[in-house]
């Protein structure tokens, strides 16, 4: 077997042991939380005989384990479920919010990613000098705050005060693409701030790290502009650093938007999770939560292939 084919199906395999490793954990959390849909459904005015009679109909009173093996077996068959709240089948419920998630984030990563890799590349070529430290200053706050905060801010300047953008990102099938993209303007903007600053960085450590090279000091004693040098040698050999950060964030994008979906009253899969995590909705929890662990997985698994493809070093380790 070619050594890459052999590093690629590797990590595959830790990756689906991992995924497997998180589905335990997620039905053990969602074990631990307190009370159960039965308790949520009936309310505070129900008996313990209705109790135990919802409970039974549900496969409540089933061993863990049990309901653990009946769980896994439907999501290798694809049925990730009913909800216990309304009876609906969670895949076709999580279908359309999966979308708009992913919607979601495609438009925040096509303005954040080469956003934050030409800033990153201004802040190397500038390195110490002040388009460096404004750059590096203001994405190091934007960072530091959380997104609620950034969110709210962003609501009251851009909603409140200007009235540029609604302040509630609510989309519909019928709407046309322009109208969806002035509706998530908003927390499109908070997404970019929050993972902007993260690949900006890497973008500019890692290039200062390959601008140390001697073939990077050869170039130099030719004579050659210092933006030909990032732009042509060194930023090509530092791809790789660059490729993992922004996998990362991707995943992020689509794993960590729960706080902005809620903050904005967007109908994704974060706003579905924790709407179906008050009523204790154990099965949607579930689902939800081995999705996004997929598309973290998978997406890190996409990074260390690309790393590999990418990187000699790595191709052959001995």
């Amino acid at each position: 077997m070619h050594p890459v084919i052999k590093l690629v199906a590797q990590r595959v395999a830790l990756g689906i042991l991992l995924l497997w490793i998180v589905s335990l954990l997620i039905f053990w959390g969602t074990e631990m939380l307190p009370g159960d849909v039965a308790s949520a459904i009936l309310g505070q005015s129900a008996t313990p005989v209705s109790l135990a009679n919802l409970r039974e109909k549900m496969g409540l009173n089933d061993p863990a384990h049990v309901r653990y093996m009946r769980w896994f077996i439907g999501v290798l068959h694809g049925d990730l479920g009913t909800a216990l709240t309304n009876g609906k089948d969670i895949a076709s419920s999580i279908g359309s919010r999966l979308g708009n998630t992913l919607f979601l984030a495609f438009w925040a990563a096509i303005i954040a990613v080469p956003l934050s890799i030409v800033l990153g590349l201004v802040a190397a070529r500038y390195a110490g000098r002040w388009p460096d430290k404004v750059i590096s200053g203001v994405t190091l706050a934007t960072i530091s705050l959380p997104e609620f905060v950034v969110g709210y801010i962003a609501m009251f300047i851009l909603a409140v005060n200007y009235r540029v953008f609604p302040s509630t990102a609510l989309i519909y099938d019928s709407m046309t693409l322009w109208q969806k993209l002035n509706a998530i303007a908003l927390p499109v903007i908070v997404l970019v701030l929050v993972v902007l600053a993260h690949m900006m960085r890497m973008t500019r450590a890692a290039i200062l790290n390959v601008m140390q090279s001697a073939y990077i000091e050869t170039a130099e004693l030719k004579g050659l502009k210092q933006s030909t040098i990032i732009s042509r040698h060194a930023f090509p050999n530092a791809i790789a650093p660059v490729v993992n950060v922004v996998m990362l964030n991707l995943a992020y994008l689509v794993v960590g938007v729960v706080v902005v979906e809620v903050v904005f009253v967007y109908p994704g899969m974060g706003q579905y999770l924790v709407d179906h995590v008050s009523k204790r909705d154990v099965p949607v929890v579930q689902a939800c939560g081995l999705i996004f662990a997929a598309v973290y997985i998978g997406l890190n698994i996409l990074a260390d292939v690309i790393s590999i493809l990418t990187n000699p070093r790595l191709r052959h380790p001995k």
